[in-house]
């Protein structure tokens, strides 16, 4: 498997993590201890590895 691929995949689970918990960090479920202010720090690099990894697994070719 290509390695730009499968870092772009580690890149978007963690992106999924992070948007998680930010929103539960948001809406205070869970054992976090996040204000609604600090759980914009996950949420925002949530977003960044999510589209980051998304980018890069879409730009990235496939080789025979």
């Amino acid at each position: 498997m290509n390695q730009k691929r499968t870092f772009g995949s580690i890149l978007t689970i963690l992106g999924i993590l992070g948007i998680i918990a930010g929103a539960l960090g948001f809406l205070q479920i869970g054992g976090l201890g996040l204000s609604k202010m600090n759980s914009l720090v996950p949420f925002l690099v949530g977003l960044i590895f999510f589209f980051a990894g998304i980018n890069l697994v879409k730009t990235t070719g496939d080789r025979a």
